[in-house]
């Protein structure tokens, strides 16, 4: 049975691990340390989002992490799923329409109107996993501006 279970900063060091793993697939640069840093910042403050880790039962499967926006064309509330990573051991089984549909359910539970997300072009299996499962292309293209 998968369960979900909110980051306490006990794991920290686990969930900063999964994700060094998931930053190499695309090999994004990520540091360790400011990393384990923004997490205890980040689950500190509710009103930032929501980070969890997905278990099977004692088994670490992934995480997902969700941020919260607020937007006055959305009437409020809107949440960007940051990251979802289940280890490659643990993919094609289902769990990631399980995590999909607990995210639908905490997003209810906390007034959200709409959730983003992005992903790598290449990424086919996330695109079906996501698609399938409610979500659709935005007609808006997503730009960034990096501050230093």
């Amino acid at each position: 049975m998968t369960t979900f279970q909110l980051l306490s900063s006990s794991k920290i060091e686990t969930i900063t691990s999964m994700m060094q793993d998931f930053y190499a697939i695309d090999n994004y640069p990520i540091d360790i340390e400011v990393s384990k840093k923004l997490f205890q910042e980040f689950i500190a403050d509710e009103k930032l989002g929501q980070v969890w880790l997905i278990y099977s039962n004692k088994n670490i499967l992934g995480y997902l992490i969700l941020t919260y926006i607020f937007s006055f064309e959305y009437q409020g509330r809107i949440a960007f799923l940051d990251e979802l990573y289940i280890k490659e051991s643990s993919r094609g089984k289902g769990i990631g329409k399980q995590a999909i549909n607990f995210i639908k359910e905490q997003a209810a539970l906390t007034n959200v109107k709409l959730i983003y997300l992005e992903l790598e072009n290449h990424n086919e299996n996330a695109q079906k996993l996501y698609l399938a499962n409610d979500f659709e292309v935005h007609n808006r293209k997503l730009l960034k501006l990096k501050l230093s």
